[in-house]
């Protein structure tokens, strides 16, 4: 019903659009001088109805879910939930809903039937009304627009206002958003490293985080020595940018200056398929084909290579990247001026002298932020790593042996039931954390990189 309400309400909004824009131009037809344009005078309307609205729908669905959670376990029996904890009451409520849902296991009781029959009714009268309410208060606001139509009314100032707060809204809600991920990270870490000193995390050569099933257990408190981790991580990203950076780049220069405009029209969209292919896909390749290879050509050479390789893993990783820097570099060599080209050549420059002396300085700001894109997604993976490099933490920057990374250790933390306060789960926290840290301090030396060496062009 959410996706209902939603529809209704654009499509009244759209309608408002169409009758204020149609009112203004039989005004400027009848020889009134407008102040505003007669799109400006409809797309005040459509913002009218569609914003409040909007955020009306938006609170409705987040309140209807606690309201009616409250209104169907007050609705229970008087002593039904007597004595029961907290966690005994949400499980009860838990089982009402899944019988709601039509998931019965056993006989359950009839006054959980019963709730769960009034939880199914309040659930239904709630996505009508606010269907109703949605259409109601953005047909309302649509009259109200329609009667701000005049030649005074001044259409074009309102919108520009109306959207300009938006962008400062949406501004916000990017920097508390960014805020409140950093800080619950920040959270979590001084929690774990109140439980693990910070000199062990941060220097410790082991990593096997764990926690004691006994009291008696050996080695119960483990090791969370974050160095193999950290190590793992970035050989495996080093080797996939090995590969990624010089591919992806002569690529794009090809296709921008030198491939014939039938081979760009084939090859460009080929190479951006890559981007689109799932991750998991890759995974499959690399265990499948190229952990294989690498293992069948060093039992040729005679030197040993472990089932999953930081090899397998990086190659793969650095095919994926591929299409990301391609992209960004060869839009920014587009974005340079031909007459830069131009002028290269007509003072005696060679095509290869023109590209690494003239497009490349201009255009480095774009092929950096690809370059910093596709470090991204090498820290940042986690499927590739999983399925080809291993969950082992070694001490080795050996490719050919098997490797972990941050990621593949913050999702194997937390598999599972995990409570939050054991060192094992907050762990993850702390390796977020440093993994933030790390990309913070990447994008900052690429900054100071493009500020350097960038050439500006009027």
């Amino acid at each position: 019903m959410a996706l209902t309400a939603f529809t209704v309400l654009f499509a009244v909004s759209i309608a408002g659009y169409l009758w204020n824009r149609r009112a203004a131009s039989v005004l400027r037809e009848g020889g009134a001088r407008l102040h505003s344009l007669s799109g400006f005078h409809g797309l005040y309307s459509f913002l009218t109805a569609a914003i409040p609205a909007v955020v009306v729908v938006l609170f409705w669905l987040i309140l209807q879910g606690p309201i009616i959670d409250w209104l169907v376990m007050s609705g229970l029996p008087a002593g039904t939930l007597d004595g029961l904890s907290k966690g005994a009451r949400q499980l009860t409520l838990a089982e009402i809903k899944s019988i709601a849902g039509g998931r019965i296991f056993g006989t359950p009781e009839p006054w959980k039937l019963e709730a769960a029959e009034r939880l199914n009714s309040l659930r239904q009268v709630g996505s009508v009304l606010m269907v109703i309410v949605a259409a109601a208060l953005s047909g309302l606001l649509v009259l109200l627009a329609r009667q701000k139509v005049s030649d005074i009314f001044r259409a074009r100032h309102k919108v520009e206002r109306t959207l300009s707060g938006l962008m400062i809204f949406c501004a916000t809600v990017a920097i508390f958003v960014t805020f409140g991920i950093v800080a619950s990270l920040l959270f979590e870490t001084v929690r774990f490293f109140e439980r693990v000193p910070v000199g062990e995390f941060l220097f410790g050569l082991n990593w096997e985080p764990q926690i004691p099933l006994r009291e008696d257990q050996v080695a119960a408190e483990g090791a969370f020595g974050w160095i193999p981790v950290i190590l793992g991580t970035i050989v495996i990203t080093i080797l996939a940018l090995l590969l990624s950076i010089p591919v992806g780049l002569m690529s794009a220069i090809y296709l921008n200056e030198f491939a014939p405009k039938r081979v760009r029209a084939v090859a460009k969209p080929i190479l951006e398929i890559l981007a689109g292919v799932p991750t998991v896909v890759y995974g499959f390749f690399a265990i499948l084909v190229v952990a294989p290879a690498l293992r069948s050509f060093g039992a040729s050479l005679g030197i040993p290579v472990s089932p999953n390789t930081a090899m397998a893993a990086g190659g793969v990783m650095g095919i994926m990247l591929i299409p990301f820097i391609s992209s960004f570099a060869e839009d920014a060599l587009s974005a340079v001026p031909q007459s830069l080209r131009e002028g290269s050549l007509g003072l005696g420059s060679t095509r290869a002298e023109m590209v690494t002396k003239v497009l490349f300085p201009a255009a480095i700001p774009g092929i950096v932020g690809g370059i910093l894109l596709a470090v991204s997604r090498a820290i940042g993976e986690t499927m590739i790593v999983v399925m080809a490099a291993g969950l082992i933490a070694k001490l080795t920057v050996n490719p050919l042996e098997s490797v972990t990374t941050v990621t593949v250790q913050i999702v194997t933390l937390l598999i599972g039931d995990t409570s939050f306060d054991n060192p094992k789960t907050l762990a993850a926290f702390a390796l977020g954390m440093m993994l933030f840290l790390v990309t913070l301090v990447i994008n900052i030396f690429a900054i100071r990189i493009v500020r350097k060496y960038r050439e500006i062009y009027d």
